[in-house]
This record gives structure tokens, sequence and C-alpha cells, in this order.
């Protein structure tokens, strides 16, 4: 989720683990209806957006309904056109209200991966995205769309929350090596036969299930993951401290909804935006939690909270988080510059005529917000549609939890 934000968006609250990077975060739950089966109404509304904003389509838009109409009396959903698709996953973007990088929507690169559906070549296109989406430090937007869920039969998903997260170890003490927000994850995946070394930064395997199939494991190539040692450019016992962390926030748990049909498996990312890994996921005190750590090598005297020691060594180890992708050659914002650029995407998308939904608590960074500009006005509050979706299901497995409704197990 999760805990963060992406270049497709914001700011992360820690509580259910949000999603990380610039890119979409959740908004509030939608139910879809039971089985795939798409309401009309929901599927004209978009079928109507799409050949409104794209004029001069080969098949004009009443023949278009009247397609979609026989389709879904038929079989109770219907099948996007792969233009739909690419104009729908933009859109939903676009949408996501807790999004501060939406200026990039148009950008997004849509792989139309619906013809694949088993767990072995899922996971084969997982590893394409993170290949994809990484270029070489170059990190672009990317969203890869499998099959949707239907009256007839469930689409793919992957339990994992994002497609790189670090593992959370159980000390014999009661603390734990790695991240702390994925230890219940961790412990489901050695529960299926996952042995990993029990380092701090162990990249999670994949868990990939199909209408057809139970869940499976897969290892993700060490060579997709990019990842970047952190140093600090005045400070060199910052390195000393041996943390790094992953290049590529995309998350893969959140339902992608386009005019009535669920994508259950739509992975997306777009880059980090700082303070996302330097005020979050490094930071909060069920996560790395390395505050007090900072504060000590720094010499700040933490007796007392006026002293301020928490936000001076905040600001130290969003420097060196900068710094080190910088170095690294890693494409990553700092976010004064993405505040500035919110507002540029409000005036355009304003000068078009549409509103721009957004979510003032995650808009505004968690760091330094009120210096920043998008902490100085109030913002539109609206659910559009197309638009991404977390379950109370998919939080669940995200959490290494198997819903009591669920038959994966």
């Amino acid at each position: 989720m999760q805990s963060e934000t992406l270049l497709l968006c914001g700011r992360a609250h820690q509580t259910t683990l949000a999603p990380e990077g610039h890119g979409p975060q959740p908004p509030t739950e939608s139910a879809s209806p039971a089985g795939g089966t798409v309401e009309l109404e929901e599927a004209e509304e978009f079928l109507t957006q799409f050949h409104t904003e794209n004029p001069g389509q080969p098949v004009t838009l009443p023949q278009r309904l009247r397609e979609v109409r026989a389709e879904t009396e038929e079989r109770g959903t219907y099948t996007h056109t792969p233009e739909e698709l690419v104009f729908g996953a933009r859109v939903a973007w676009r949408n996501a209200s807790r999004c501060i990088g939406r200026l990039y929507w148009n950008s997004l690169h849509v792989r139309d991966l619906r013809g694949v559906t088993s767990p072995g070549e899922v996971h084969q296109e997982l590893c394409e995205h993170l290949r994809l989406a990484t270029n070489g430090g170059r990190v672009r937007p990317v969203i890869s769309v499998f099959a949707p869920d239907t009256p007839d039969r469930r689409g793919p998903r992957v339990w994992n929350d994002q497609l790189v997260r670090y593992a959370g170890h159980r000390r014999p003490d009661g603390g734990v090596t790695g991240d702390p927000a994925y230890v219940d994850f961790t412990d489901t995946v050695r529960e299926m036969g996952w042995q990993p070394p029990g380092g701090p930064f162990d990249v999670l395997p994949l868990v990939v299930e199909s209408a057809d199939d139970k869940a499976q494991l897969f290892d993700i190539p060490r060579d997709l993951v990019l990842e970047v040692p952190l140093s600090h450019p005045d400070h060199p016992w910052f390195a000393e401290l041996g943390l790094r962390w992953h290049a590529v926030p995309a998350i893969s748990n959140m339902r992608l909804r386009i005019g009535g049909v669920d994508y259950p498996l739509a992975p997306f990312n777009g880059w980090y935006m700082g303070t996302e890994i330097a005020a979050r996921n490094l930071v909060d005190e069920d996560r790395y939690d390395l505050l007090p750590v900072v504060a000590g090598h720094l010499g700040l005297d933490t007796g007392s909270e006026s002293t301020l020691w928490r936000d001076r060594a905040l600001v130290e180890i969003n420097v060196a988080v900068l710094h080190s992708f910088e170095a690294a050659g890693v494409k990553i914002t700092d976010h004064h510059t993405e505040s500035r650029r919110f507002l540029t995407h409000l005036a355009k998308e304003e000068s078009q005529g549409r509103i721009v939904p957004a979510d003032w608590s995650w808009i505004v960074p968690p760091v330094s917000g009120g210096i920043t500009p998008v902490f100085h006005r109030y913002y539109d509050e609206a659910d559009l549609r197309p638009g991404f979706h977390l379950d109370d299901d998919a939080r669940a497995l995200g959490r290494g939890q198997c819903p009591m409704t669920s038959d994966r197990m």
C-alpha cells in the first residue's frame, strides 16, 4: 500500500500499510457487484467519457453501446477494447485523490495482459513489469493489467501489497530483523516453504493465485530488484548503518475498476518521492524506527522533545535518501518540487473543465508540509470513476492473513 505513496501518489498513512511511490493511493473502498457482473449504467458512463475525450473513434458511441449491452446481457460482462483499457487505466490514475504525482497521468505505460492467467506466466510478466519499470534507474510509470473477474471465472491476483517488500523476521528476544510491518506476511510465506537468509533487507517472494491453481510462491530474481545503498553527503557514518531501499514502488493488490469491470491484478508504479522512504518506511515506529539511531549518531539531546531531535534527525535521513538516489542515477523527486507540480496539474485539469479530487491529508507531504504550496488551499472531494480500490480481502492477504470468506487455501 502497505505504507507510503507514489509518484503516481502523495502521502502514506501507516495505520493500514499504505502504498508507496508516486502512483495511485487507495481511495475509500468500493463494493463490486458479486461474481464480476457488470452494471450497465457504469459501463455506459465510462464509454461516454471515452468517446467524449477521444473523438473520431472508428466505432461510434451509439454502436459501441449497443455492442456492450448485447454482450453484457449474454455474458454478464463485456470486453474492453485495447484503447478503452489504456484510457481507463490512465484515467484511474488521474482520479486518484490521494496521489500528488498525477501531472504525469497520460504518460502511464499500459501493458495489456488479459490473456495471461496461470501463476507461472503471471510471475514471468510481473518480473517483466519490474524490468520495464526500473529502466536502468530511469524509473517510468507502468501498469500491467491481467484478466478481469467475470461471472464465470475469477481473475488472477497477488497476495503481496507491493511487488517489492522487505521481510520482517521475528527474533527470540521479541524484536524484529527487517521490516516489522511484514512480520505476519513473512510468517505466512515461511509456512508455505520460503527459506530466507534472515537479514534486514530480504526481498519477499510473490504469492500468486489463479482461479485454477492454489497460491504459489515465486522468488523475484535479484537482478530485477534495483536497490540503492544509503549514504549521507556530510556524515560518513551513515553509510556504515548498512541501509538501502529499492527503486520501484509497485502496488500490486489494488483492484482496477473500469466501466464496471474489475481487474483484481493490475500492479502499477511510479517513482519515489523522498519522504515516502525517509519519513515513513525508515522512520515510523512500526517500520525501521531509525530516528533514535540517527539522532544518537548526530549527538542530539533526545531527553527532551523541545530539542526537536526528531525533526533534525528526520531532515538528515531525507537528505541521505535524496542524495543516495541521485548519486546512483535512480529517479526520485523531493516533496517541494512535487508539490509545485501538483498545482500545475490542477491548473491543467481545470483548464479542461475537469475537477481534481484530492485528499488534503494525503497530498500534503509528511515533512515541512506547511512550507509547501499544496498546504495552503482546499481541494475538491469526489469519488470519480474509473478508479483503484483496496478491498478487505486484499488488505488481509497483504498482511499475511487468509480471509475467513476465502476459499484460497
